[in-house]
């Protein structure tokens, strides 16, 4: 009996390891289809069909032709201004939000996180925002991607649960030795969150570099593309002319290829390197809302 189940205990290992082994394989495919595409032989690849285990030849042409595209540099800056502005202000304003949310004698406290909440269900739609923001004066500037954003109420709930579960003696005893609120925020609440703080970073990190939509609708001028608007207008309107401008028409088309995959690369590999770093306080942060409601 002892033995059957055995057996059966390995079969099951496995299956679960087969199945789990595909899923990566399924998952990481795409990412390694684009990094050996990147870096193949323009003519090779535009030649060859099906699936892609290595790449063809080598050649860094493309992203010779990346790094010469002056849109590509401008997303980059572009980008990073609104990460290091956008997700500060998310992260302040979520945390108050958050804190305020979290206290139990705040007067109404619960009408206003069902209000909240509907937020997420009901909005104006895409309209009367692009009108508010137009009457703000904020059109054609990149605080429009970032003013109006500042807050996602995903993010606000679970920073809110993740306060709740921090015990109340702690800001009881700091209020007896005459701390007042931004002194507990600051000095108990952020120190002890920091698991769920990171995830807020990862979460509104994420989000900002991959946002392009908005800025589609608020943003005319080319110059303030962030760097997934401008890797959108290499992909759809296919505008890789001009990285492969020394080059013939027929050699134009085929470096054009090789030069959209090395665009994604750019543009998804440094969100990659950032990740293994927070994973750990994305586990725990990940987890509050299921300890507390």
């Amino acid at each position: 009996m002892d033995k059957n189940y055995g057996i059966s205990e390995k079969s099951l290992d496995i299956f679960v390891y087969a199945v789990l082994s595909l899923l990566i394989l399924v998952t990481l495919y795409p990412l390694l289809y684009v990094a050996f595409a990147s870096v193949s032989e323009a003519s090779k690849l535009v030649a060859h069909r099906g699936f892609l285990y290595t790449p063809l030849g080598f050649s860094l042409e493309a992203y010779k032709g990346v790094f010469k595209n002056p849109g590509i540099l401008r997303g980059y800056q572009n980008t990073f201004f609104i990460l290091i502005f956008g997700v500060t202000l998310n992260l302040f304003l979520t945390g108050l939000g958050a804190y305020v949310l979290s206290r139990k004698n705040v007067f109404w406290n619960k009408m206003f996180m069902i209000v909240i909440v509907l937020t997420m269900f009901f909005n104006g739609g895409l309209i009367p925002l692009y009108l508010v923001v137009k009457g703000v004066g904020l059109i054609d500037s990149l605080w429009s991607v970032i003013f109006p954003f500042a807050i996602s109420t995903f993010n606000l709930i679970i920073m809110r649960t993740a306060f709740q579960s921090i015990p109340d003696s702690l800001e009881e005893s700091a209020k007896i030795d005459g701390a007042n609120h931004f002194t507990i925020f600051f000095r108990i609440i952020v120190p002890l969150s920091m698991p769920v703080i990171a995830v807020m970073i990862l979460y509104y990190t994420v989000d900002k570099w991959n946002g392009w939509f908005y800025a589609s609708i608020f943003l005319k001028d080319t110059k303030l593309y962030p760097l997934q608007l401008v890797l959108r207008e290499i992909l759809i309107a296919n505008s890789t002319e001009s990285m492969a401008s020394a080059a013939s028409n027929q050699d134009k088309f085929q470096i054009g290829e090789t030069i959209k995959y090395a665009t994604i690369m750019v543009a998804t590999v440094p969100v990659l390197c950032v990740y293994p770093f927070v994973q750990k306080y994305f586990v725990k942060g990940a987890m509050v809302g299921s300890l507390k409601g």
